[in-house]
Order: C-alpha cells, then structure tokens, then sequence
C-alpha cells in the first residue's frame, strides 16, 4: 500500500484525557507503522510544552495548539500566535465577563485559579470534564495567571457557567475567533477553547502533507472530540474514537475502540497500516 501519513489527537485519542502515557498497544502500533514507512505525527491541542512527554516515543513531528506551531523532525513548518490585539481583546471581555483563562504560549502556560476551586465545590460532575480541568489547571504544570509576561499566546482555555458570559467576546471577536465548546460540558459548567480563524488542525494537516510530499488522500487522522473536526474533514480517512464526541463519530469514516480498549491498535490493523 502506498505510504500513509498519520495524525493522532492527544487526549482522548492516544492517551485518556490529561494523560502522559499511551497504552502499549498504541506505541506498538505507531512503531510498527514507521517501520512499514508511514510517518505519524501528533496532532493536538496541547502546546509544544504539553506535547512533550510524548516525543520520547519517536513521532516524526507534531501539530500543537491546534495548527498554531507545526514541525517535522527538526524543522518548523509554521509558526502562527494569535495577534496580540486579539489576545488582549479576548482577555479583557473573558475578565469583565467572570470567565476562568488559561494562556497557552509555546512552551509555557498560566492559568487563573477559578477552575482550580471548581475543582473542590462538593457536587457531582462529569468525570471526563473534570479530568480535562485538573489536568489542564494543575497537572500539566502551568504558571499563575498573574506570572504572564505577555509572551506570545497561541491558544485560550476557557470555562464558564452561562452562554451570555460569552456573548460579548463572540459579538467583537466572532469573526476573528473561534469558540469550540467541548461535548462533556455540563449546564452550569462549559469549557471550551479559542483559537485564531487564520489556523486550525485541517490547515496543518495540508500544510504537513504538502511540505512533505503526500497526497492528501494518503493522510489519516485520529481524533474525538468538535476540537479535532477541522482534521477529520481534511485528511483522506478518518477515525473517531468510540468514547469521542456523537457528532464527530457521524462524520468519521471508522469509530473504534476507546483509548483504554486497544482502539489504536486495532484501528491501525483494520486500515491496513500494520499487519
């Protein structure tokens, strides 16, 4: 078969959310693959910093903060933060408007402590929110908010309680902006991110196959959540995790097992990329 060029999601997808590990049938598939000539790449929300326990298990580059920084092997294919008036805009109207940040720059994030006394309020939650909010506040190892030095920023996390704590940023920056509200979010907590028009996980995912010489229709992405939508829609095969979001398992060509049940694995098999 012609050689495939792959993207893995992150959370969710090569690792349960906010984790550091893949499963070993997951690093036996990706390994089995590079040696059948197929190159695979991280695909993820993460910025570079969070990404990086991950690249001991030899990937041949990386997509992070959805599309804003790419590279393969040792070179950067893109670089794109969110413009600076832009970000400011943002932080300004979540403030005003008692929206929880977290900042993500390249190699560091900061975070308010909102979402971290979330954390200990004594009421049910969805596990898997509670887990992307832990691991994205608190075990992923990000500065306080008020430690930001204005650094170039790629990517928002955001939580929140109503949709009109949103209203005013998306009236002023909607055009600019994306607002990605995440499945697992629940009536009277929503989290979700915000990531610049100019760049998106589909956009990298061209850009990588351009730069290194596949067709698109060569490509596969793995994902499961509205956060991966972008990729699904362009790459040639698509893959959603079964623990993913409903709507990106309609739009996906192959659902497969979760995460914790071999889902890589046997999707790999089923595709072909590995015997």
């Amino acid at each position: 078969m012609n050689r495939k060029l792959i993207f893995l999601d992150v959370d969710g997808t090569l690792t349960p959310p906010g984790g550091q590990e893949p499963p070993e049938s997951a690093v036996r598939a990706i390994k089995s693959a590079q040696e059948r000539g197929h190159k695979v790449f991280l695909c993820s929300g993460r910025n570079n910093a969070m990404m990086e326990p991950l690249y001991k298990y030899g990937f041949d580059g990386g997509i992070a903060s959805c599309g804003g920084y790419v590279f393969a092997g040792k070179r950067v294919l893109h670089d794109c933060p969110m413009p600076e008036d832009q970000k400011n805009r943002l932080m300004t109207l979540f403030e005003e408007n008692g929206v929880s940040i977290e900042l993500e720059a390249k190699d560091d994030s900061y975070c308010d402590d909102k979402a971290k006394r979330f954390l200990e309020e004594d009421k049910p939650r969805n596990s898997q929110l509670l887990r992307m909010i832990k691991a994205v506040w608190i075990e992923l190892g990000p500065h306080p908010l008020e430690e930001y030095d204005g650094r170039p920023v790629y990517k928002l996390v955001y939580v929140y309680e109503s949709d009109d704590q949103l209203n005013a940023a998306k009236a002023e920056l909607g055009d600019e902006l994306m607002f990605i509200e995440h499945d697992f979010s629940e009536p009277d907590c929503k989290f979700g991110e915000v990531i610049s028009r100019r760049i998106d996980k589909g956009s990298a995912v061209r850009l990588v196959a351009e730069k290194l010489g596949f067709d698109i229709a060569d490509t596969v992405g793995f994902g499961d959540s509205m956060l991966d939508l972008e990729m699904i829609e362009a790459v040639g095969t698509s893959v959603c995790m079964d623990s993913g979001s409903p709507k990106l398992k309609e739009m996906s060509d192959l659902v497969c097992p979760a995460v914790d049940e071999d889902g890589m694995e046997w999707a790999f098999r089923k595709l072909g990329l590995i015997d």
